[in-house]
């Protein structure tokens, strides 16, 4: 089959050597998947064909591409959605399915909408099942984690595939769930934000966004408080947004766009430091709309320029706070998606699901500007405390846009780091920042190459970051050395300038600064050798903490290898030859000091791998004679009896072994004097030193037999002189084509497999003899460390023992085993070593069982061996850890504005090696029974004594059972045989089987999905539990909460449809009739095991032996496996009833959950009509009160008076309906439903019946209750009992209801001081199940329930006090949510005539949880609005408090949307008009009347003052309360109100009420206002600005701050109006009033709100340089307060100026400050003034201050410290 017709394969496989192979192999596991696929759906089998063959797709996708043709891929797709057709799918199955659909539809250009349409609505069925199942709760249905974000992500793939008539479909069927006014509305807009296609063509888009985009927008902009869902809508918006540029015209929107934008950071603003928005937008959403809508000329930029501006000094390092999250995440998501963007635009081919129109694409002047708008902020990120990584990222984006203004800024701040004293950590984080960017650094293109020049200046000036006292800086310093000479040439240039006529101006220069490679290399080995040193003297404080070896493994001596090998293999000979020398030189110097031994020889393993042929030539040799030479002068027995170490020795090993470590090619000239080394040294016993020859061993087995490329440089060019063909700079950076990659694998030849073969056979067999003699455990630990060495550099030639018996079906198994068909030569040896090693090594471990237990590292690596017969073929590691390390490199060195094709040779090479390592590790084959004897063996170690043995078994252990599927069920009878021994069992033993049971994230036994499995464990596990260890209980304690938290909830059954298995035969064919096999053996299989693990824990549950513990485990288990479709049994009820009235508060607790989970089952479905909509309304065409939706409220509601009446009317228990508009049909539950009565019940029902029927068990079950209240130390409701009532009274009627009315009324009468509170919580809860569960009760039952109930409802209610009252408001709560308020008749006339009895604050509290009704009770806020007017003076402030909640939630539906206005509900603005005029009367009583009248001894208050203060207070509790429920706060009146918020600052009393006034004053600022409100408002602050009142003016002034940045790009348009009125109050006569206008100035500036003019500083100049002197006629002068008061304004205008830049210098700051300077002798007024101005301007600059300077002249600096030295001390 050719590569043409393949949908994509995987590009690194097609330039692997071994393509060819790869390529039939991939054909046949494609071929052998859709075989087994399709033969799991048509014969029914779903468990575990589907899981297990899924899982393989999933992998072969990632290993070999899209390696199929379109129609097959098409088939899967169908097949796949088939699968989600079937409406009863194990959800395993679900997020299985989401998760193959989401990869099969990644790459969305392979399939088109021509090829592809995919139904919704079969998505949508389970969306509705993830997102609103109410059976997640009380454990009824456990679902996959995360397969929520497994069905975005899908969907977000299966999006562009919807029909043309999606989105109408999607439309029809949501909007009538549009209501802003419940909580509701977030699931609808997040439906909405999950499946409207916002990706359609362009001639579908009057099909597409054009149905919805301005409805929704204006939703946006009218709804702006309190609305959790706008973060949703934002998301849609951008999705939108990004899939249609330049079809959408934003322009007209941009003002209330970025006004929002801004908002959504939730900055904090003003004194009070309050942010605008409670809910945070997630800036990826607001950057990708914000980078859609730029392009074509669009305001877009100058807006985006503004939102920076507004926000600058937010970014500043010492700001602090979550806000600093959202702000950085800002700037790295605007470069993230411009730079895609311009990847999409100018992608080589073209994507049809991201098609922009081209006069809106991205221009290079739109670019430029960008960056110029977007580069200092992410500057500013880079020194960010938390999140400096985001901003490093953004601005390597932005130097993928434009290198020429990013590179130039970057690197001339890390000059300026590098002798900074006071901000040492700017180094590291530029250094973090040039280390992204070095590849725009290094590379050469036709728009930029200067940055080449500093490549040479950056080597050098990073040198001094290798300090040993601080190992971050050191590591950072390496790493960008490490990147940077990746892509360097390390070669001297100097003379192509002679030798070239072709060099630009800038390559000369380069040229010319290559000439200091030398110093460079001369200076990095002088730092080296300087660590190194202070390594081996121990004087630095820094290695006492530091020294760890396998610290310095991990993180400097892996980059330290890997510069050197980046010089050596891409430099000059000359380079090469010094880079030797200092090598060798270091090596001969420090080889006595263990300590740095691992450091130097990481830098001779880098010079080995840059340039073997050579390094071997110049030390092996001299190493081998070195050996041979201490082997010679010293005795050589010495070493085979000393234990001591040799250090000399030593150090020559560990350089040997870094030299074996070469290619395997280049080792063959040295074969006899490497055999001979190691001849001699394999018998030394000294740990240290065998050590290091078994892993010498190791590295030269791999070297000759393992596959891997050898050539990774940037390029195959020849680099040295004369540069006439090549100019190795033109090579710095560049990329490299695939067909020019020329790779190069080392694939060993005869010579290198006869040397492995003849080391093996002369090294190995020895030590496997040696292992059966008599030896001490000092010898037997040597000999099995040498054999681990040999097995894992040699088993990559050794093939699988030869044995086709399979234990577990090869239905599960692919047949192709891609370890033996990738160079599938071996080792030239007498026999299978993997069989030999098998009996030696199984020996050598029963033999330590039994003989030498204690030798646990003898044992331990022994078992490494072991294992690694079954799995290890010349890889052992996982492939993430290599996967995550490439994956870091790459994204450091990614650049997608180039083509895909267009990569780093290294990182290419490197990638294709990893493919090539995991396809190896890919697939293990079947389990044989020889896998199964070692898998055996292993479990049998994992339950040693020893825990050191225990737990290396246990990793080897999990490493089989996750490679070898279903192995699991061969251990299980192990774990069966133990856990029922009667005899005394070794504890060892029972904790080893448990951490086997529990230790492994990613293989959790006890939760497999074979039921037997199931059936043989758990009660084991449970049997367990009485153990008196407390390590074992509470190992089994993990176990349980475990089983809880990950099993997941399996269907018995599975059944298939006939659309999947039509799926299935088209993806292969169709099965023969005698190939069908019957699944119901299995079914079977499965039922008895579930039948059986059932009665097995209700058994144990009946058990007097167990403990409580035990008896908790076991109904937390018999709770998540109940099914519907199996027969709970009567014993299980029965003993979960026991458990109701137990002793054990925790098992009356899993009790109850376990009775809501039996009522869940058995309970009588509900019966659903659909009725046309012309049937019930005439729809109209607005949302809000129409008459078309009058029906659904309680006005229009006349209780029935039939049981046929009742039936029969349209109840609609969310509040969402008729609100926006109506669907086409409507589909309701009818208002009756079956109950239990004692002629139909079953008899697991009838044992809940008699229970509950005695009265002696509901008293005992009460007390029980009270009893766990009293205990609490926070009493709550419960919601799980008050489930519990609700089910019982739903199932039951009214058979109960007396004998609990009986308890209600002894629980409310409740005399005893310790019951009372729990006795009220246990009634509430009672009485709320009681009016939930009665939802479709018959008429004349509830008309007798509710005749019954009144009377103590009533009392209840008279009652309600301060400690009894949060469990009554709770039982309204869940007594009204998700109901019809018509419904609800009853209740709620029941609350009305609580109204006209006597004032009581909890009653009122009572009423304010009708808002679950929402805007369907419209007579009932109106009366509720009526009532509580006229108690906003009442004396107890409770009580106005409790009616000002009330009043600002009935006016709080007042709502307009679109055209459509409330009629029906209390109006905000006639409320409003009646509290101000209230208002106005209660300020004048208030200051014309003193409130106390103090006599010689009383102090009498007047009651008339009194009742106006208390209406004051009120007032501005309804105004805050207001803001904080309703919707939509922006009202007429409301601004009306605020000058009297504004005038009561001067009589508030107290600072209470003060802060209550200001905060409540703030929300006017913080709310989100459209032109007309904002104008409004302007024009009210400008009358306050006369007020006499000069309180009134100072809050007014500092009001205007929250104001203007809360709606900055609203409050454009009316700049000069807000700048005049500020100045104004600049001088006005009041002091305060002045300060605040100064403030609020500031502010504006700083948030270039009002930009500081020329008029502005000669304005404020002329006015601080007015004589504030007056002559009078006897020539003495006196202060003239008018002229004083200029004098100050004009200084106080200066003032705002200078703080207004905190943390930077305009050109204008110095003389401002100047002209401050020269008012230091003014009367005090102004020095203060002064004073506090150069004060903040000193602690917002001092931390930068050396920079700063430099915009000051000497003299002015001079001045300056002569000024404010003496107050502040500061060395300007």
């Amino acid at each position: 089959m050719s590569d043409r017709n393949m949908q994509k394969s995987n590009i690194y496989n097609r330039y692997s050597p071994f393509y060819e192979t790869i390529q039939q192999q991939s054909f046949l596991l494609f071929e052998e998947i859709r075989e087994n696929l399709s033969r799991t759906i048509q014969s029914g089998e779903f468990e575990p064909g589907f899981s297990v063959w899924s899982k393989n797709l999933q992998q072969f996708i990632s290993l070999y591409g899209f390696n199929f043709t379109k129609t097959d891929h098409l088939k899967l797709i169908h097949f796949y959605l088939s699968i989600l057709s079937i409406t009863d799918l194990n959800y395993r199955y679900i997020d299985t399915c989401f998760d193959v659909l989401g990869d099969l539809l990644r790459k969305t250009r392979l399939i088109t909408r021509d090829d592809l349409i995919i139904d919704w609505r079969i998505l949508y069925h389970w969306a509705q099942v993830i997102f609103t199942n109410k059976k997640k709760i009380h454990a009824v249905t456990i679902l996959p984690k995360n397969i929520d974000v497994s069905m975005i992500l899908c969907l977000r793939n299966c999006s562009p595939y919807f029909s043309a008539t999606a989105t109408q479909e999607i439309l029809d069927l949501l909007r009538p769930q549009i209501c802003p006014l419940t909580i509701d509305m977030y699931d609808t807009v997040k439906m909405f934000t999950m499946f409207l296609p916002t990706n359609l063509p362009s001639d579908l888009h009057q099909q597409g966004f054009k149905l919805w985009l301005s409805e929704f927008f204006t939703i946006w902009d009218t709804i702006s408080n309190r609305a959790g869902w706008e973060s949703r809508l934002i998301e849609l918006f951008s999705s939108v947004a990004w899939n249609n540029i330049g079809y959408i015209n934003w322009e007209p929107w941009l003002l209330q766009i970025f006004t929002r934008i801004l908002r959504g950071f939730s900055l904090p603003c003003g004194k009070m430091q309050m942010s605008s928005q409670r809910f945070p937008y997630f800036q990826s959403d607001s950057a990708k709309w914000i980078v859609a809508m730029i392009g074509n000329e669009s305001a877009c930029l100058q807006y985006l320029r503004d939102l920076f501006i507004s926000i600058r000094s937010f970014y500043h390092p010492s700001n602090t706070g979550t806000f600093q999250k959202y702000l950085v995440e800002f700037v790295f998501y605007l470069t993230k998606y411009f730079v895609d963007r311009i990847h999409l635009e100018r992608k080589a081919e073209s994507m049809w699901n991201f098609a922009p129109l081209q006069s809106h694409r991205l221009t290079e002047q739109d670019i430029i500007e960008f960056v110029h708008c977007v580069k200092d902020y992410a500057f500013i990120s880079i020194f960010n405390k938390d999140y400096a990584e985001k901003g490093v990222e953004s601005c390597q984006y932005l130097s993928l846009l434009r290198p020429e203004l990013i590179i130039p800024m970057i690197v001339e701040k890390h000059f300026s780091s590098i002798d900074s004293i006071t901000e040492p950590h700017r180094f590291t984080s530029i250094m973090k920042c040039l280390t992204h960017i070095s590849r725009q650094i290094v590379q050469q293109t036709t728009t930029y190459s200067q940055g080449q020049i500093y490549v040479l200046p950056l080597l050098m000036s990073v040198l001094p970051g290798i300090d040993l006292n601080d190992w971050k800086k050191t590591f950072i310093t390496f790493e960008f050395l490490d990147t940077i000479l990746m892509m360097i040439t390390c070669v001297d240039c100097s003379s192509a300038i002679n030798t070239r006529n072709d060099l630009t101006e800038i390559e000369k220069q380069v040229c010319l600064s290559t000439r200091q490679f030398d110093d460079f290399i001369d200076e990095l080995f002088h730092r080296i050798s300087h660590l190194i040193e202070i390594l081996q003297t121990d004087i630095s404080d820094a290695v006492e903490i530091n020294t760890n070896i396998d610290v310095l493994d991990k993180d400097i001596m892996s980059k330290m290898t890997s510069i050197i090998c980046n010089i050596v293999q891409q430099c000059s000979k000359k380079i090469y030859q010094k880079v030797r020398e200092k090598i060798l030189t270091i090596a001969i110097g420090w080889y006595l000091s263990p300590k740095v031994r691992s450091l130097v020889c990481s830098l001779v393993r880098g010079l080995m791998k840059g340039n073997p042929i050579e390094t071997l030539e110049y030390f092996m040799s001299k190493t081998c004679e070195s050996i041979e030479k201490i082997w010679k002068t010293t005795k050589s027995t010495g070493f085979l009896i000393d234990h001591e170490e040799d250090i000399e020795l030593n150090w020559y090993l560990n350089v040997f072994m870094e030299l074996v470590r070469a290619r395997g090619d280049t080792l063959l000239s040295y074969r006899s004097m490497i055999m001979s080394v190691f001849h001699q040294c394999i018998p030394i016993m000294n740990k240290k030193s065998y050590g290091i020859v078994a892993d010498a061993a190791k590295y030269l087995l791999g070297s000759l037999t393992k596959i891997y490329p050898i050539d990774s440089r940037l390029t195959r060019e020849n680099l040295d002189e004369p540069f006439v063909d090549c100019l190795p700079i033109r090579l710095w950076g560049q990329y490299v084509d695939y067909d020019q990659l020329h790779v190069q694998f080392h694939i060993p030849n005869e010579d290198e497999i006869s040397f492995a073969s003849d080391f093996v056979e002369t090294f190995l067999y020895p030590e496997l003899n040696l292992l059966n003699e008599k030896i001490s455990n000092h010898q037997r630990l040597k000999s099995v460390t040498l054999i681990q060495s040999i097995v894992i550099g040699c088993f990559r030639m050794i093939p699988p023992i030869d044995n086709n018996t399979s234990i577990v079906s090869d239905r599960m198994y692919s047949k192709y085993r891609m370890q033996n068909l990738i160079q599938p030569r071996t080792l030239n040896l007498k026999e299978n070593l993997r069989m030999r090693l098998f009996i030696d090594i199984g020996k050598f471990l029963d033999t330590m069982l039994n003989n030498h237990s204690d030798d646990v590292l003898s044992i331990t690596t022994a078992l490494r061996i072991y294992t690694s017969i079954s799995l290890y073929y010349g890889i052992f590691e996982p492939t993430s850890t290599w996967r995550k390390d490439f994956l870091l490199r790459k994204k450091l060195l990614k650049n997608k504005l180039c083509n895909e094709g267009r990569k780093l040779r290294c990182l290419m090479i490197e990638n294709m090696a990893l493919r090539l390592k995991e396809i190896q590790l890919s697939n293990f084959g079947p389990l044989t029974d020889i896998d199964e004897k070692i898998l055996l063996k292993l479990f049998d170690f994992s339950i040693n004594r020893y825990s050191q043995i225990r737990s290396k078994s246990q990793m080897d252990l999990f490493f089989m059972l996750t490679h070898y599927s279903f192995s699991f069920e061969i251990i299980i009878d192990r774990f069966v045989q133990l856990f029922n021994t009667h005899e005394e069992v070794d504890h060892d033993q029972i904790k080893g089987c448990l951490y086997i049971l529990l230790r492994n994230t990613s293989y959790f036994l006890p939760t497999k999905y074979s039921w037997t499995m199931r059936e043989k464990l758990w009660p084991l596990i449970i049997r367990m539990a009485h153990t008196t260890k407390l390590s074992t209980k509470d190992l089994i304690e993990e176990i349980n909460k475990k089983l809880s938290d990950e099993l997941i909830t399996d269907v018995i059954k599975q059944t298939t449809n006939e659309l999947s298995v039509i799926a299935a035969i088209n993806l292969w064919h169709s099965l023969e009739s005698n190939e069908i096999k019957t699944c119901e053996d299995g079914y079977q299989a499965d039922f008895k095991a579930y039948t059986n693990l059932m009665e097995t824990l209700v058994s144990l549950l009946r058990s007097d032996t167990i403990t409580a513990k035990q008896q908790k485990m076991i109904m937390s288990l018999i709770i998540i496996i109940l099914q519907k479709q199996m027969t709970i049994p009567v014993l299980c009820i029965d003993r979960f009833l026991d458990f109701l009235i137990h002793e054990n508060v925790e098992l009356r607790k899993c009790a109850a959950t376990g009775i809501i989970t039996f009522f869940h089952f058995q309970k009588f479905p509900r019966i659903f009509v659909e009725k046309s909509l012309e049937n019930l309304v005439h729809p109209e065409d607005h949302p809000g009160d129409r008459d078309d939706n009058l029906w659904v409220t309680i006005d229009s509601y006349k209780p029935p008076e039939s049981q046929i009446e009742w039936e029969e009317t349209c109840f609609l228990d969310k509040s969402f309906h008729g609100y926006y508009t109506w669907p086409k049909m409507i589909r309701y539950a009818l208002n009756k439903r079956e109950r239990y009565t004692q002629n139909n019940m079953s008899e697991s029902v009838a044992v809940i019946y008699n229970r509950f029927i005695n009265k002696d068990f509901v008293n005992r079950m009460i007390q029980m209750m009270i009893f766990d209240e009293v205990k609490e130390e926070k009493k709550k409701f419960d919601k799980t009992r008050f489930t519990m009532f609700k089910s019982l009274f739903r199932d039951f009627g009214l058979a109960f209801v007396n004998n609990f009315l009986e308890q209600i009324s002894l629980l409310i009468h409740e005399k005893s001081e310790e019951k009372f509170s729990g006795s009220h919580c246990v009634a509430a809860e009672i009485v709320a199940g009681m009016i939930h569960g009665s939802k479709y009760w018959s008429l004349e039952m509830l008309n007798e329930f509710w005749n019954q109930s009144i009377p103590i409802l009533t009392e209840v209610c008279m009652n309600v006090n301060f400690e009894t009252r949060s469990y009554w408001d709770s039982c309204c709560i869940y007594s009204m949510r998700n109901q019809d308020p018509r419904r609800m008749y009853h209740f709620i006339d029941f609350l009305k005539t609580l109204m006209n009895t006597s004032v009581e604050t909890s009653r009122w509290l009572l009423y304010r949880n009708l808002y679950e009704f929402g805007w369907r009770i419209p007579s009932i806020w109106c009366e509720i609005n009526k009532q509580t007017k006229t108690l906003i003076d009442y004396s107890s402030s409770d009580i106005r408090e409790r009616v000002a909640t009330l009043l600002a939630l009935s006016i709080s539906y007042d709502v307009t949307l679109f055209n459509g206005k409330s009629t029906r509900h209390p109006s905000v603005n006639q409320l409003i008009d009646e509290l101000c005029e209230r208002l106005h009367q209660a300020i004048e009583i208030y200051e014309k009347t003193p409130l106390m009248n103090i006599s010689d001894k009383n102090v009498e208050i007047n009651p008339e003052v009194r009742k106006a203060l208390d209406l004051i207070e009120t007032v501005i509790e309804i105004h805050s309360s207001f803001f904080l429920i309703c919707f939509q706060p922006s009202k007429d009146e409301i601004i009306r109100l605020f000058p009297y918020l504004c005038e009561i600052e001067s009589i508030a009393a107290n600072d209470i009420l003060k802060k209550d006034l200001k905060i409540s004053r703030s929300y006017v600022g913080r709310c989100y206002l459209n032109r007309y409100f904002f104008e409004a408002l302007v024009n009210k602050l400008t009358e306050i600005s006369t007020n006499i009142k000069w309180h009134a003016r100072q809050v007014a002034i500092e009001f205007i701050q929250n104001l203007i940045f809360s709606n900055l790009f609203i409050a454009r348009s009316y700049a000069e109006q807000i700048h005049q009125l500020v100045v104004k109050c600049l001088f006005d006569e009041q002091l305060d009033v002045r300060i605040a206008a100064s403030r609020t100035l500031s502010g504006l500036y700083q948030c270039g709100y009002i930009q500081v003019t020329i008029e502005d500083l000669e304005h404020f100049r002329s006015m601080s340089e007015i004589n504030y002197y007056d002559t009078i006629t006897d020539g003495k002068k006196v202060v003239s307060s008018k002229n004083m008061i200029s004098r100050h304004g004009g200084v106080l205008g200066l003032c705002a100026i200078v703080l207004a830049s905190p943390y930077d210098i305009p050109n204008h700051i110095p003389k401002v400050l100047m002209q401050l300077c020269s008012h230091s002798h003014d009367p005090d007024l102004i020095q203060r003034s002064i004073k506090k101005c150069v004060s903040d301007f000193r602690r917002t600059h001092h931390d930068a201050w050396y920079e700063h300077r430099q915009q000051f002249t000497d003299d002015q600096l001079v001045i300056l410290a002569d000024t404010v030295h003496k107050e502040f001390k500061i060395d300007y």
